[in-house]
Protein backbone atom coordinates (compact mmCIF):
# COMPACT_ATOMS: atom_id res chain seq x y z
CA UNK A 1 0.00 0.00 0.00
CA UNK A 2 1.69 3.36 -0.78
CA UNK A 3 1.73 6.24 0.79
CA UNK A 4 -0.95 8.06 -0.88
CA UNK A 5 -3.51 5.57 0.13
CA UNK A 6 -2.65 5.45 3.26
CA UNK A 7 -3.14 9.38 3.39
CA UNK A 8 -6.41 8.94 1.96
CA UNK A 9 -7.29 5.86 4.29
CA UNK A 10 -6.48 7.99 7.59
CA UNK A 11 -8.16 10.90 6.27
CA UNK A 12 -11.50 9.58 5.21
CA UNK A 13 -11.36 7.35 8.46
CA UNK A 14 -10.82 10.41 10.60
CA UNK A 15 -14.57 11.24 10.89
CA UNK A 16 -15.32 7.85 12.98
CA UNK A 17 -12.44 7.98 14.86
CA UNK A 18 -14.16 11.46 16.18
CA UNK A 19 -17.14 9.61 16.53
CA UNK A 20 -15.46 7.22 18.99
CA UNK A 21 -13.26 9.85 20.91
CA UNK A 22 -17.58 11.67 21.02
CA UNK A 23 -18.50 8.65 22.37
CA UNK A 24 -16.17 7.83 24.96
CA UNK A 25 -15.28 11.40 26.49
CA UNK A 26 -19.07 12.25 26.87
CA UNK A 27 -19.66 8.86 28.64
CA UNK A 28 -16.89 8.91 31.10
CA UNK A 29 -17.68 13.15 31.29
CA UNK A 30 -21.72 12.39 32.21
CA UNK A 31 -20.47 9.72 35.22
CA UNK A 32 -18.12 11.77 36.42
CA UNK A 33 -20.01 14.91 37.17
CA UNK A 34 -22.91 13.16 37.97
CA UNK A 35 -25.51 14.96 36.04
CA UNK A 36 -28.14 11.98 34.99
CA UNK A 37 -27.85 8.12 35.95
CA UNK A 38 -29.09 7.41 32.25
CA UNK A 39 -26.59 5.77 30.10
CA UNK A 40 -25.12 8.30 27.50
CA UNK A 41 -25.31 5.99 24.38
CA UNK A 42 -26.93 2.63 24.89
CA UNK A 43 -29.06 0.61 21.71
CA UNK A 44 -32.14 3.00 22.24
CA UNK A 45 -30.24 6.01 22.35
CA UNK A 46 -28.46 5.17 19.24
CA UNK A 47 -31.30 4.17 16.55
CA UNK A 48 -32.75 7.63 18.39
CA UNK A 49 -29.70 9.87 17.72
CA UNK A 50 -29.83 8.58 13.68
CA UNK A 51 -33.74 9.67 13.35
CA UNK A 52 -32.87 13.05 15.06
CA UNK A 53 -30.19 13.06 12.64
CA UNK A 54 -32.46 13.10 9.53
CA UNK A 55 -33.29 16.49 8.58
CA UNK A 56 -29.29 17.50 8.87
CA UNK A 57 -28.65 14.70 7.40
CA UNK A 58 -30.83 14.30 4.43
CA UNK A 59 -29.92 18.17 3.57
CA UNK A 60 -26.45 17.31 4.28
CA UNK A 61 -26.64 15.09 1.40
CA UNK A 62 -27.37 17.65 -1.21
CA UNK A 63 -25.14 20.11 0.32
CA UNK A 64 -21.87 17.41 -0.33
CA UNK A 65 -22.74 17.55 -3.98
CA UNK A 66 -22.83 21.42 -4.00
CA UNK A 67 -19.58 21.91 -1.96
CA UNK A 68 -17.89 19.46 -4.26
CA UNK A 69 -18.81 21.43 -7.33
CA UNK A 70 -17.17 24.44 -5.56
CA UNK A 71 -20.34 26.08 -4.77
CA UNK A 72 -22.22 26.71 -1.13
CA UNK A 73 -25.66 27.10 -0.49
CA UNK A 74 -27.10 29.66 2.54
CA UNK A 75 -30.61 29.54 1.99
CA UNK A 76 -31.48 25.85 2.81
CA UNK A 77 -32.61 26.39 6.14
CA UNK A 78 -35.27 29.10 4.99
CA UNK A 79 -35.83 26.57 1.99
CA UNK A 80 -36.77 23.89 4.78
CA UNK A 81 -39.06 26.61 6.31
CA UNK A 82 -40.96 27.07 2.89
CA UNK A 83 -41.64 23.68 2.43
CA UNK A 84 -43.11 22.39 5.53
CA UNK A 85 -45.59 25.64 5.50
CA UNK A 86 -46.76 24.80 2.07
CA UNK A 87 -47.06 20.75 3.23
CA UNK A 88 -49.15 21.85 6.00
CA UNK A 89 -51.04 24.51 4.61
CA UNK A 90 -52.07 23.09 1.33
CA UNK A 91 -53.73 20.46 3.46
CA UNK A 92 -56.30 22.72 4.49
CA UNK A 93 -56.77 24.19 0.90
CA UNK A 94 -60.74 24.21 -0.09
CA UNK A 95 -59.22 23.18 -3.39
CA UNK A 96 -58.04 19.70 -2.07
CA UNK A 97 -61.16 19.73 0.15
CA UNK A 98 -62.46 16.43 -1.76
CA UNK A 99 -59.32 14.53 -1.59
CA UNK A 100 -59.13 12.69 1.99
CA UNK A 101 -56.23 11.48 2.87
CA UNK A 102 -54.87 12.19 -1.28
CA UNK A 103 -54.04 15.06 0.30
CA UNK A 104 -51.15 13.69 1.81
CA UNK A 105 -49.12 12.81 -1.57
CA UNK A 106 -50.29 15.91 -3.19
CA UNK A 107 -49.01 17.93 -0.22
CA UNK A 108 -45.98 16.45 -0.19
CA UNK A 109 -45.65 16.91 -4.15
CA UNK A 110 -45.90 20.60 -3.38
CA UNK A 111 -43.69 20.76 -0.90
CA UNK A 112 -40.79 18.82 -3.19
CA UNK A 113 -41.84 21.16 -5.51
CA UNK A 114 -41.52 24.39 -3.79
CA UNK A 115 -38.04 23.23 -3.07
CA UNK A 116 -36.69 22.46 -6.06
CA UNK A 117 -38.60 25.40 -7.81
CA UNK A 118 -36.13 28.35 -5.42
CA UNK A 119 -33.35 25.73 -5.75
CA UNK A 120 -33.62 26.38 -9.51
CA UNK A 121 -33.69 30.13 -9.01
CA UNK A 122 -30.14 29.54 -6.66
CA UNK A 123 -28.47 27.72 -9.51
CA UNK A 124 -30.05 30.11 -12.22
CA UNK A 125 -28.75 33.50 -11.10
CA UNK A 126 -25.01 31.84 -10.17
CA UNK A 127 -25.02 29.96 -13.27
CA UNK A 128 -26.56 33.46 -15.84
CA UNK A 129 -24.66 36.14 -13.92
CA UNK A 130 -21.60 34.29 -12.30
CA UNK A 131 -22.20 35.45 -9.03
CA UNK A 132 -20.09 33.38 -6.31
CA UNK A 133 -22.75 30.94 -4.92
CA UNK A 134 -22.00 32.29 -1.34
CA UNK A 135 -23.29 35.69 -2.67
CA UNK A 136 -26.46 34.54 -4.41
CA UNK A 137 -27.61 32.18 -1.07
CA UNK A 138 -26.87 34.77 1.23
CA UNK A 139 -29.05 36.41 -0.72
CA UNK A 140 -31.72 34.09 -1.00
CA UNK A 141 -31.37 32.89 2.61
CA UNK A 142 -32.57 36.13 3.52
CA UNK A 143 -35.04 36.64 0.80
CA UNK A 144 -36.64 33.04 1.53
CA UNK A 145 -37.29 34.18 5.13
CA UNK A 146 -38.66 36.85 4.43
CA UNK A 147 -41.38 35.09 2.41
CA UNK A 148 -41.85 32.51 5.58
CA UNK A 149 -42.79 35.82 7.59
CA UNK A 150 -44.68 37.46 4.86
CA UNK A 151 -47.22 34.07 4.80
CA UNK A 152 -48.00 34.38 8.51
CA UNK A 153 -46.16 36.93 10.14
CA UNK A 154 -44.90 35.57 13.62
CA UNK A 155 -47.45 32.85 14.15
CA UNK A 156 -46.68 29.31 13.36
CA UNK A 157 -48.82 27.25 10.66
CA UNK A 158 -50.61 23.92 11.88
CA UNK A 159 -52.00 20.87 10.89
CA UNK A 160 -52.05 17.44 12.58
CA UNK A 161 -52.79 14.93 10.12
CA UNK A 162 -52.43 11.81 12.08
CA UNK A 163 -52.76 9.20 8.79
CA UNK A 164 -49.28 11.14 8.13
CA UNK A 165 -48.20 11.12 11.89
CA UNK A 166 -48.91 7.38 11.55
CA UNK A 167 -46.38 7.24 8.44
CA UNK A 168 -43.80 9.04 10.36
CA UNK A 169 -43.72 7.36 13.59
CA UNK A 170 -44.08 3.71 12.04
CA UNK A 171 -41.13 1.47 12.21
CA UNK A 172 -39.60 -0.93 10.08
CA UNK A 173 -36.71 -3.34 11.16
CA UNK A 174 -36.37 -1.07 14.23
CA UNK A 175 -35.72 2.02 12.51
CA UNK A 176 -37.91 4.85 12.13
CA UNK A 177 -39.24 6.77 8.55
CA UNK A 178 -37.02 9.47 8.94
CA UNK A 179 -34.02 7.14 9.55
CA UNK A 180 -34.83 5.00 6.35
CA UNK A 181 -35.20 8.30 4.53
CA UNK A 182 -32.18 9.26 5.66
CA UNK A 183 -30.17 5.93 4.84
CA UNK A 184 -32.18 5.85 1.49
CA UNK A 185 -31.13 9.26 0.28
CA UNK A 186 -27.53 8.62 1.59
CA UNK A 187 -27.62 5.53 -0.89
CA UNK A 188 -28.78 7.63 -3.85
CA UNK A 189 -26.54 10.18 -3.62
CA UNK A 190 -23.36 8.33 -2.98
CA UNK A 191 -24.33 6.40 -6.12
CA UNK A 192 -24.91 9.48 -8.15
CA UNK A 193 -21.45 11.19 -6.92
CA UNK A 194 -19.79 7.13 -7.10
CA UNK A 195 -21.15 5.73 -10.36
CA UNK A 196 -22.73 8.58 -12.72
CA UNK A 197 -21.04 11.01 -15.60
CA UNK A 198 -23.30 13.85 -13.35
CA UNK A 199 -20.91 12.67 -10.08
CA UNK A 200 -17.39 12.47 -11.94
CA UNK A 201 -18.45 15.99 -13.57
CA UNK A 202 -18.84 17.78 -10.40
CA UNK A 203 -15.59 16.71 -8.83
CA UNK A 204 -14.04 17.81 -12.54
CA UNK A 205 -15.74 20.93 -12.40
CA UNK A 206 -15.07 21.74 -8.77
CA UNK A 207 -11.08 20.96 -9.29
CA UNK A 208 -10.59 23.10 -12.10
CA UNK A 209 -14.10 24.98 -13.60
CA UNK A 210 -12.15 26.31 -16.45
CA UNK A 211 -10.48 22.68 -17.50
CA UNK A 212 -14.23 21.92 -17.49
CA UNK A 213 -15.47 23.88 -19.65
CA UNK A 214 -12.61 23.23 -21.80
CA UNK A 215 -13.40 19.44 -21.46
CA UNK A 216 -17.05 19.86 -23.03
CA UNK A 217 -18.73 19.91 -19.58
CA UNK A 218 -21.99 22.31 -19.47
CA UNK A 219 -20.91 23.85 -16.09
CA UNK A 220 -24.23 26.02 -15.40
CA UNK A 221 -26.71 23.80 -16.32
CA UNK A 222 -24.60 20.83 -13.97
CA UNK A 223 -24.94 23.40 -11.26
CA UNK A 224 -27.97 24.49 -11.58
CA UNK A 225 -29.29 20.93 -11.16
CA UNK A 226 -27.03 20.16 -8.24
CA UNK A 227 -28.87 23.21 -6.98
CA UNK A 228 -32.19 22.05 -7.46
CA UNK A 229 -31.01 18.31 -5.99
CA UNK A 230 -30.06 20.42 -2.43
CA UNK A 231 -33.67 22.44 -2.73
CA UNK A 232 -35.47 19.53 -3.40
CA UNK A 233 -34.03 17.34 -0.38
CA UNK A 234 -33.79 20.84 2.03
CA UNK A 235 -37.85 20.07 1.30
CA UNK A 236 -37.59 16.36 1.78
CA UNK A 237 -36.03 16.80 4.79
CA UNK A 238 -39.14 19.41 5.88
CA UNK A 239 -41.29 16.79 4.64
CA UNK A 240 -39.93 13.79 6.88
CA UNK A 241 -39.48 16.40 10.35
CA UNK A 242 -43.26 18.14 10.34
CA UNK A 243 -44.96 14.79 8.90
CA UNK A 244 -45.03 14.12 12.35
CA UNK A 245 -44.59 17.75 14.22
CA UNK A 246 -47.58 19.08 12.16
CA UNK A 247 -46.43 22.80 13.18
CA UNK A 248 -44.03 25.05 12.03
CA UNK A 249 -42.48 28.25 13.21
CA UNK A 250 -41.40 31.35 11.18
CA UNK A 251 -37.50 30.57 12.80
CA UNK A 252 -37.40 27.37 12.03
CA UNK A 253 -34.59 25.82 10.19
CA UNK A 254 -32.07 28.97 11.37
CA UNK A 255 -28.80 27.83 11.84
CA UNK A 256 -29.49 24.82 9.56
CA UNK A 257 -26.88 25.99 7.43
CA UNK A 258 -24.19 26.48 9.92
CA UNK A 259 -24.84 22.88 10.46
CA UNK A 260 -24.99 21.22 7.72
CA UNK A 261 -21.89 23.08 6.17
CA UNK A 262 -20.06 22.12 9.52
CA UNK A 263 -20.98 18.28 8.94
CA UNK A 264 -20.16 18.10 5.36
CA UNK A 265 -16.58 19.71 6.01
CA UNK A 266 -16.16 17.65 8.77
CA UNK A 267 -16.66 14.38 6.61
CA UNK A 268 -13.92 15.45 4.55
CA UNK A 269 -15.05 17.80 2.14
CA UNK A 270 -13.06 20.41 0.60
CA UNK A 271 -14.69 23.89 1.21
CA UNK A 272 -13.10 24.71 -2.31
CA UNK A 273 -14.39 21.94 -3.94
CA UNK A 274 -12.70 19.10 -6.23
CA UNK A 275 -12.94 16.54 -2.94
CA UNK A 276 -15.69 15.05 -0.54
CA UNK A 277 -17.83 11.92 -0.23
CA UNK A 278 -21.60 10.93 1.13
CA UNK A 279 -19.92 8.37 3.52
CA UNK A 280 -17.66 10.80 4.90
CA UNK A 281 -20.46 13.90 5.63
CA UNK A 282 -22.71 10.46 6.87
CA UNK A 283 -20.45 10.48 9.61
CA UNK A 284 -19.98 13.73 10.11
CA UNK A 285 -23.83 14.26 11.01
CA UNK A 286 -23.67 11.35 13.22
CA UNK A 287 -20.82 13.55 14.80
CA UNK A 288 -22.76 16.77 14.76
CA UNK A 289 -25.63 15.03 16.39
CA UNK A 290 -23.65 13.38 18.78
CA UNK A 291 -21.68 16.41 20.02
CA UNK A 292 -25.14 18.47 20.38
CA UNK A 293 -26.47 15.25 22.31
CA UNK A 294 -23.59 14.80 24.35
CA UNK A 295 -23.22 18.84 25.31
CA UNK A 296 -26.56 17.72 26.92
CA UNK A 297 -25.88 14.94 28.62
CA UNK A 298 -23.45 17.22 30.39
CA UNK A 299 -26.15 19.91 31.29
CA UNK A 300 -24.89 22.43 28.28
CA UNK A 301 -27.46 24.92 27.27
CA UNK A 302 -28.37 25.69 23.62
CA UNK A 303 -25.91 28.74 23.06
CA UNK A 304 -22.35 26.94 24.12
CA UNK A 305 -23.53 24.02 21.91
CA UNK A 306 -23.72 26.56 18.74
CA UNK A 307 -20.57 27.99 20.48
CA UNK A 308 -18.52 24.39 20.39
CA UNK A 309 -19.82 24.09 16.58
CA UNK A 310 -19.02 27.07 15.31
CA UNK A 311 -15.53 27.19 16.86
CA UNK A 312 -15.50 23.33 15.27
CA UNK A 313 -16.22 24.90 11.56
CA UNK A 314 -13.86 27.44 11.98
CA UNK A 315 -11.01 24.65 13.46
CA UNK A 316 -11.93 22.43 10.40
CA UNK A 317 -11.70 25.28 7.68
CA UNK A 318 -8.45 26.66 9.16
CA UNK A 319 -7.25 22.98 8.86
CA UNK A 320 -8.88 22.37 5.47
CA UNK A 321 -6.81 25.16 4.20
CA UNK A 322 -3.43 24.71 5.80
CA UNK A 323 -3.31 20.71 4.12
CA UNK A 324 -4.75 22.43 0.83
CA UNK A 325 -2.30 25.68 0.41
CA UNK A 326 -0.92 25.26 -3.13
CA UNK A 327 2.65 25.35 -3.25
CA UNK A 328 3.55 24.24 0.22
CA UNK A 329 5.99 21.40 0.89
CA UNK A 330 5.10 21.50 4.40
CA UNK A 331 2.10 22.59 7.31
CA UNK A 332 3.00 25.59 8.61
CA UNK A 333 0.88 26.88 11.94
Amino acid sequence: MDKGTVSKALKNGAIWGFIVLELIFFSIAGEFMAITDQAFMDIDNMLLLLKQSAPIGIIAMGMTIVMVNGNIDLSVGATFAIAAIVLLDSMTWPIFAGLGDWVIPVSCLLALASGVFFGAINGLIVWKTGVDAFIVTLGSMLGFRGIVFMFNGENPTSHLNWTLVDFAEAEFLGLATASWVLLLVTLAIWFLMARTVHGRNAYAIGNNREAAVNAGIRVGPHMMINFMIIGFLAALSAVVFYAESGSVNPNDGMLYELWVITAVVLGGTKITGGAGNVIGTFGGVLAIQLLRKGLGHIGADTSTVNLVIGLILIAVLFLDRQLNVKGKEELKV
